[in-house]
């Protein structure tokens, strides 16, 4: 009975933790520390609420959006569900979808759901935090 009992527990354990694992992304882990100066000519669009932006950073590269007053996010170029290569950079387009080359799915840049259905993951969110009046900083710690 003992035994049952053990093994009933590894059966659980392992099954909850393969659960937790659905929702990460396919993408591999990289340090990421990125500052982005609002005022530079490539981030005019971030001075308004609704712009966005591409920097460099990350895997392929983060697209940066203007979410509301003071409030930024940022996600990674990569499509969470693809490995990466030249065809899973994503690009905005209505500015506020996120479309993948490969397979034409879709993301929203409001909080990285994915809107194709069968795309479980959603796109991989970066730290942002506001570090003076003009100036950004991206990170992933």
């Amino acid at each position: 009975m003992k035994k049952l009992w053990i093994l009933l527990f590894f059966v659980l354990f392992y099954s909850c933790d393969n659960e937790n694992n659905e929702f990460e992304d396919l993408l591999p882990d990289i340090p990421v520390n990125q500052t982005i100066f609002l005022n530079n000519p490539e981030f005019i669009d971030l001075q308004v609420v609704g712009g966005w932006a591409y920097s460099q950073g990350g895997i392929s590269g983060i697209i940066v959006y203007h979410y509301g007053i003071n409030t930024f996010v940022a996600w990674e170029r990569s499509a969470p569900h693809l490995s990466p290569k030249p065809c899973s950079t994503m690009t905005v387009k209505s500015g506020i979808i996120m479309k993948c080359a490969c397979d034409d799915s879709e993301f929203s840049i409001l909080d990285g759901a994915p809107m194709t259905e069968g795309v479980n993951f959603s796109a991989r969110r970066y730290r942002v935090i506001t570090t003076g009046p003009n100036t950004l900083q991206i990170t992933n710690f």
